[in-house]
């Protein structure tokens, strides 16, 4: 149950919204079809996984817009000769840089098949300019905020905050670069975590410019010199080339209007699945639910499954990723995988027992590609790494080939409130996981000797998966560093730059299956579909990989009850949930595979 739709969604829904005819329908060739203009409102995030609500006390039936959902649309669009145009309403919108390269690249290939693209805005950002930087109609309200100022990425450090509650990081790193951790035990960067952050926000810094710049036939020059320019507001970004048209939403309706003739219709559901689930009016709605069909059932029809990892690498994350490629492992009608990785890492163990799972799909010989989102980093890249094929955007976060050691050490703290303690133990290192005192010399000696048996299955991992493609020896480019995705892609880390659409494509063409469907696996549920969602059965894994407790859960519903998470920024919002995701990975690993805690901001 969706809100309605808002901004120009709402001004549009005078004109009737008629789905396009569905594919091999004759009936479209007897008669004169109406032209058609595609509309996106691309408001709040969007999903990768296609997760609902997290909050146990949602009644929501409704499900986030996936970026699989808009990539399928947007080539659907490109492909039909009815849709002339498409309309994009970006304000709200919260798409990291790889969405925003992908839904651009989909933007340009609309323009090369002769489409018209129009996106409006109340405010001109990085995020704007890049995707109207794409459009040939790009239009900003008379007096919208010009906040097109270039990157800034924030780390915060809570050193000094510890010390108050007296806490202690106590963290052990393999690799100089492997920089996760530092922002508990230090007040600012180390040395080497500033050089990658430089060379990371360089790389993605260029990338804008330049996309920018190509986009409304500008000189990187120009756009520099603009994003430097305190002063610059909505006519003077029109005027400068950035922007094609000031108009008032109103006005900017009329001139579609206009354009596409009285005929035309305006479709905002174009090609997409249903969002707004099932209505719940009463009791009758809730059994129908309870007793829905399965929609995730074996296929009939040959396919490629698209499967993804969304977010910190935990037991409880990779619990239906590994259960969903192992089902697809006897499915034979799947003729290939795509593995959607959206992961700065976790734990190591974890990543470990979904590499496993990902791995029993190889030996199918069935083709198994990746596509990079946001980031890919040190676990993400771990279960990437073995793919025949690696997509990154060129603004992926990539790499972070390391492990760290941490945890938090309470004892100061607990003195503190008058908590004592009194630890008897048996065994040299039965006190390792204690939190009431930091690793002796002897327990660090024993965490750093795992971490490098882990550190050393991470390169092997890497140089099977990689073998020749990798550009020299792997230890210079190991130790924690970090990439962007075009970075990646010069040193062998990553196959080739594009998006989840050329990951499919790639996959469709080395299955060499003809007519093949493409599904998006598991479904995506809202949360009050998925309470009644049948249990997950895989009846011939016997013994199968846990789903530990999750005290992160109990965190984020606790603060869902209050109301807090939604009076906070979006960027407050990730963080939290972000250090909610963390508490399980701490407490249930002693070994991390995590990228480096970077916020860039768009």
């Amino acid at each position: 149950m969706r809100t309605l739709p808002h901004g120009l969604a709402a001004l549009l829904m005078l004109t009737p919204a008629l789905p396009a005819a569905p594919e091999g329908d004759s009936s479209a060739t007897q008669k004169p079809q109406k032209p058609v203009v595609a509309v996106y409102d691309l408001e709040d995030a969007l999903s990768e996984g296609g997760k609902g609500s997290s909050s146990l006390l949602s009644m929501d039936a409704s499900r986030p817009l996936t970026l699989f959902d808009l990539s399928k649309s947007l080539g659907r669009a490109r492909a039909d000769g009815a849709v002339k145009a498409v309309v994009l309403d970006v304000d709200g919108a919260e798409l990291d840089f790889s969405q925003l390269q992908e839904v651009r690249n989909h933007l340009l290939a609309l323009r090369k098949a002769g489409k018209d693209v129009w996106m409006y805005s109340e405010s001109l950002t990085n995020g704007t300019a890049l995707l109207g930087s794409a459009a040939n109609h790009f239009t900003l309200m008379p007096e919208a905020d010009c906040s097109f100022h270039g990157i800034f990425a924030e780390s915060m450090y809570y050193k000094g905050l510890l010390d108050k509650v007296g806490v202690k990081a106590d963290v052990i790193h393999i690799g100089d670069f492997k920089s996760f951790g530092e922002t508990y035990y230090r007040t600012g960067p180390s040395d080497y975590a500033k050089q990658q952050q430089d060379k990371l926000l360089d790389s993605i810094f260029a990338q804008l410019v330049e996309s920018v710049a190509t986009g409304r036939n500008l000189t990187e020059e120009k756009v520099r010199g603009l994003i430097d320019d305190g002063s610059l507001n909505a006519q003077r970004a029109v005027e400068a080339g950035l922007a094609d048209h000031l108009l008032h939403r109103t006005d900017f309706v009329k001139k579609l209007r206009e354009t596409y003739g009285k005929d035309a219709v305006f479709n905002r559901k174009y090609q997409l699945p249903n969002l707004d689930g099932p209505e719940i009016e009463g009791m009758m709605d809730i059994f129908q639910l309870m007793f829905q069909k399965d929609q995730s059932a074996k296929s009939t029809k040959d396919f490629v499954a698209v499967v993804a990892l969304d977010g910190d690498i935990s037991d409880e994350s990779v619990a239906p990723v590994r259960s969903q490629v192992l089902k697809l492992v006897k499915d034979d009608h799947a003729k290939a995988l795509v593995l959607r990785v959206n992961s700065p890492g976790g734990s190591a163990l974890a990543s470990e027992v979904l590499w496993e799972a990902i791995d029993e799909w190889k030996q199918t010989k069935r083709p198994l590609v990746v596509s990079m989102g946001g980031v890919a980093a040190s676990g993400g890249y771990y279960v990437s790494c073995g793919a025949d094929r690696i997509f990154a955007e060129p603004g992926t976060i990539t790499g972070s080939i390391g492990v760290v050691g941490m945890k938090f050490v309470l004892g100061d703290a607990m003195a503190k409130v008058g908590i004592t303690t009194h630890a008897t133990q048996r065994g040299k290192n039965a006190g390792l996981s204690s939190m009431a005192h930091a690793y002796t010399p002897d327990e660090a000696d024993t965490i750093r000797k795992s971490m490098e048996e882990v550190y050393g299955t991470f390169k092997k991992r890497v140089t099977d998966g990689r073998g020749a493609a990798l550009k020299g020896d792997l230890e210079p480019l190991a130790g924690g560093r970090v990439y962007s995705g075009k970075d990646a892609l010069a040193i062998g880390l990553v196959d080739e730059l594009g998006g989840l659409s050329d990951a499919i494509v790639h996959a469709k063409k080395e299955s060499k299956a003809e007519k093949l469907d493409v599904r998006f696996l598991p479904e995506p549920k809202s949360m009050l579909e998925g309470m009644f969602a049948k249990p997950d059965k895989n009846d011939d894994e016997i013994v199968r990989a846990g789903k530990a407790p999750s005290p992160g859960a109990a965190l984020r519903e606790a603060l869902a009850r209050t109301g807090l998470m939604d009076t906070l920024p979006p960027n407050v919002r990730r963080g939290v949930s972000r250090l909610a995701t963390r508490m399980d990975t701490f407490r249930n690993s002693k070994v991390l595979m995590l990228g480096p805690e970077l916020e860039i901001n768009w």
